[in-house]
Protein backbone atom coordinates (compact mmCIF):
# COMPACT_ATOMS: atom_id res chain seq x y z
CA UNK A 1 0.00 0.00 0.00
CA UNK A 2 3.09 2.51 0.67
CA UNK A 3 4.72 1.33 -2.34
CA UNK A 4 0.75 2.49 -3.77
CA UNK A 5 1.26 6.04 -2.48
CA UNK A 6 4.96 6.22 -3.51
CA UNK A 7 4.15 5.56 -7.45
CA UNK A 8 1.25 7.82 -7.01
CA UNK A 9 2.88 10.78 -5.86
CA UNK A 10 6.07 9.92 -8.41
CA UNK A 11 3.88 9.86 -11.46
CA UNK A 12 2.30 12.92 -9.96
CA UNK A 13 5.37 14.75 -9.90
CA UNK A 14 6.15 13.63 -13.26
CA UNK A 15 3.45 14.86 -14.89
CA UNK A 16 3.86 18.43 -13.09
CA UNK A 17 7.33 18.13 -14.06
CA UNK A 18 6.25 17.50 -17.89
CA UNK A 19 3.58 20.24 -18.06
CA UNK A 20 6.05 22.88 -16.70
CA UNK A 21 8.04 22.04 -19.53
CA UNK A 22 6.41 21.75 -22.20
CA UNK A 23 5.18 25.39 -21.16
CA UNK A 24 8.37 26.93 -20.80
CA UNK A 25 9.52 25.50 -24.02
CA UNK A 26 7.04 27.36 -26.14
CA UNK A 27 3.47 25.13 -25.26
CA UNK A 28 1.50 28.83 -25.55
CA UNK A 29 -0.21 30.53 -27.79
CA UNK A 30 0.42 30.55 -31.63
CA UNK A 31 -1.14 32.92 -33.62
CA UNK A 32 -1.38 30.27 -36.76
CA UNK A 33 -3.31 27.58 -34.06
CA UNK A 34 -5.96 30.12 -32.93
CA UNK A 35 -9.42 29.99 -34.45
CA UNK A 36 -10.71 33.54 -36.29
CA UNK A 37 -13.33 34.14 -33.12
CA UNK A 38 -9.91 34.98 -30.88
CA UNK A 39 -6.92 35.67 -33.28
CA UNK A 40 -7.49 39.75 -33.33
CA UNK A 41 -5.50 41.21 -30.45
CA UNK A 42 -4.01 37.95 -29.40
CA UNK A 43 -0.66 38.36 -28.68
CA UNK A 44 1.50 34.73 -29.34
CA UNK A 45 4.07 33.56 -26.40
CA UNK A 46 6.80 34.68 -28.78
CA UNK A 47 5.13 38.16 -27.89
CA UNK A 48 4.27 38.85 -31.52
CA UNK A 49 1.15 39.86 -32.29
CA UNK A 50 -1.70 38.18 -34.51
CA UNK A 51 -3.65 39.03 -37.28
CA UNK A 52 -6.94 37.95 -38.72
CA UNK A 53 -6.83 37.66 -42.18
CA UNK A 54 -9.49 37.27 -44.58
CA UNK A 55 -9.26 35.18 -48.34
CA UNK A 56 -12.06 34.61 -50.62
CA UNK A 57 -11.66 31.33 -51.92
CA UNK A 58 -12.38 30.92 -56.35
CA UNK A 59 -15.94 29.69 -55.32
CA UNK A 60 -16.69 33.00 -53.62
CA UNK A 61 -16.39 31.53 -49.94
CA UNK A 62 -14.31 33.76 -47.25
CA UNK A 63 -11.88 31.68 -45.57
CA UNK A 64 -10.20 33.32 -42.42
CA UNK A 65 -6.70 32.62 -41.20
CA UNK A 66 -5.37 33.46 -37.71
CA UNK A 67 -0.82 34.65 -38.87
CA UNK A 68 1.76 35.58 -36.57
CA UNK A 69 3.06 39.69 -37.28
CA UNK A 70 6.34 41.69 -37.55
CA UNK A 71 4.56 43.31 -34.47
CA UNK A 72 6.10 43.13 -31.69
CA UNK A 73 3.61 43.53 -27.86
CA UNK A 74 4.97 44.57 -24.60
CA UNK A 75 7.11 42.09 -22.80
CA UNK A 76 4.81 41.27 -20.03
CA UNK A 77 1.64 40.45 -22.78
CA UNK A 78 3.13 37.68 -24.25
CA UNK A 79 0.79 34.33 -24.72
CA UNK A 80 -2.42 36.42 -24.38
CA UNK A 81 -5.82 36.20 -25.75
CA UNK A 82 -7.81 39.37 -25.29
CA UNK A 83 -10.70 39.30 -23.06
CA UNK A 84 -14.41 39.71 -24.61
CA UNK A 85 -14.76 42.57 -21.95
CA UNK A 86 -11.95 44.51 -23.28
CA UNK A 87 -13.18 43.80 -27.12
CA UNK A 88 -16.65 45.25 -25.95
CA UNK A 89 -15.43 48.44 -23.77
CA UNK A 90 -12.88 49.57 -26.53
CA UNK A 91 -15.29 49.55 -28.78
CA UNK A 92 -13.37 47.04 -31.29
CA UNK A 93 -14.68 43.85 -32.63
CA UNK A 94 -13.59 39.97 -32.59
CA UNK A 95 -13.23 40.49 -36.45
CA UNK A 96 -10.84 42.90 -36.84
CA UNK A 97 -8.65 42.37 -40.04
CA UNK A 98 -4.70 43.37 -40.10
CA UNK A 99 -3.45 46.03 -37.75
CA UNK A 100 -4.06 49.57 -38.36
CA UNK A 101 -3.74 52.88 -37.27
CA UNK A 102 -6.92 54.53 -39.18
CA UNK A 103 -9.16 53.94 -36.68
CA UNK A 104 -7.58 56.70 -34.20
CA UNK A 105 -9.21 59.35 -36.05
CA UNK A 106 -12.41 58.38 -35.57
CA UNK A 107 -14.25 60.28 -32.04
CA UNK A 108 -15.87 57.59 -31.12
CA UNK A 109 -12.96 54.84 -31.78
CA UNK A 110 -11.16 57.38 -29.25
CA UNK A 111 -13.96 57.96 -26.90
CA UNK A 112 -14.05 54.25 -26.06
CA UNK A 113 -10.48 53.61 -26.00
CA UNK A 114 -9.39 56.99 -23.71
CA UNK A 115 -12.59 55.80 -21.32
CA UNK A 116 -11.50 54.26 -18.02
CA UNK A 117 -13.34 51.15 -18.80
CA UNK A 118 -10.55 50.56 -21.57
CA UNK A 119 -7.46 52.54 -20.88
CA UNK A 120 -7.37 51.83 -17.50
CA UNK A 121 -8.15 47.97 -17.44
CA UNK A 122 -7.01 46.41 -21.08
CA UNK A 123 -3.64 47.09 -20.87
CA UNK A 124 -2.39 45.10 -24.19
CA UNK A 125 -4.91 47.33 -26.52
CA UNK A 126 -3.83 49.75 -24.68
CA UNK A 127 -0.24 49.19 -25.74
CA UNK A 128 -1.08 48.17 -29.48
CA UNK A 129 -2.46 51.31 -29.99
CA UNK A 130 -0.19 53.47 -28.04
CA UNK A 131 2.68 52.25 -31.03
CA UNK A 132 0.02 52.80 -33.56
CA UNK A 133 -0.22 56.41 -32.65
CA UNK A 134 2.92 56.67 -31.98
CA UNK A 135 3.86 55.82 -35.40
CA UNK A 136 1.56 58.44 -37.02
CA UNK A 137 3.22 60.82 -34.35
CA UNK A 138 1.05 60.91 -31.79
CA UNK A 139 1.10 60.49 -28.20
CA UNK A 140 -1.52 58.31 -27.10
CA UNK A 141 -1.96 59.76 -23.40
CA UNK A 142 -1.86 63.51 -24.77
CA UNK A 143 -4.54 62.10 -27.27
CA UNK A 144 -6.84 60.40 -24.64
CA UNK A 145 -6.27 64.08 -22.23
CA UNK A 146 -7.42 66.62 -25.16
CA UNK A 147 -10.72 63.72 -26.28
CA UNK A 148 -11.23 64.17 -22.08
CA UNK A 149 -10.89 67.88 -22.31
CA UNK A 150 -13.32 67.93 -25.57
CA UNK A 151 -15.43 65.77 -23.38
CA UNK A 152 -16.07 67.93 -20.67
CA UNK A 153 -15.88 71.48 -22.53
CA UNK A 154 -18.93 69.60 -24.65
CA UNK A 155 -21.20 68.73 -21.97
CA UNK A 156 -20.44 72.12 -19.56
CA UNK A 157 -20.60 74.45 -22.43
CA UNK A 158 -24.19 76.18 -22.90
CA UNK A 159 -24.60 79.18 -24.77
CA UNK A 160 -27.29 80.68 -24.15
CA UNK A 161 -28.46 83.62 -26.54
CA UNK A 162 -27.96 87.11 -24.68
CA UNK A 163 -30.96 88.49 -23.38
CA UNK A 164 -33.28 90.59 -25.27
CA UNK A 165 -32.70 93.56 -22.92
CA UNK A 166 -29.06 93.53 -24.13
CA UNK A 167 -29.93 94.43 -27.91
CA UNK A 168 -29.43 97.81 -29.07
CA UNK A 169 -30.11 99.06 -32.54
CA UNK A 170 -29.00 102.50 -33.25
CA UNK A 171 -29.90 103.73 -36.51
CA UNK A 172 -28.40 107.25 -38.15
CA UNK A 173 -31.33 107.87 -40.00
CA UNK A 174 -34.80 106.25 -41.30
CA UNK A 175 -33.21 106.20 -44.58
CA UNK A 176 -29.59 104.36 -43.56
CA UNK A 177 -28.63 101.02 -44.75
CA UNK A 178 -27.60 97.87 -43.02
CA UNK A 179 -24.52 98.53 -42.83
CA UNK A 180 -25.30 101.73 -40.95
CA UNK A 181 -26.79 100.09 -38.62
CA UNK A 182 -24.76 99.28 -35.39
CA UNK A 183 -25.80 96.10 -33.23
CA UNK A 184 -24.20 95.39 -29.97
CA UNK A 185 -24.80 92.49 -27.41
CA UNK A 186 -23.31 91.74 -24.69
CA UNK A 187 -22.29 87.99 -24.22
CA UNK A 188 -20.80 85.89 -21.49
CA UNK A 189 -17.52 85.71 -21.62
CA UNK A 190 -15.93 82.46 -22.60
CA UNK A 191 -12.44 81.32 -21.36
CA UNK A 192 -9.91 80.06 -24.48
CA UNK A 193 -9.92 76.28 -24.90
CA UNK A 194 -5.84 75.76 -24.15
Amino acid sequence: MALNISLICLVTIALVFFVAVQATLGGGIECENLKEDRCAFAVSYGGKRCVLEKHVKRNGLEKYTCKTSEIEADDKLKDHIESDECIKSCGLERKSFGISSDSLVESSFTQNLCSPQCYKTCPNIVDLYFNLAAGEGVFLPNLCQARRQMAEIKSSAIVAPPPYHSLQFFATSPQSSYQDSKLTATAPALSPFY
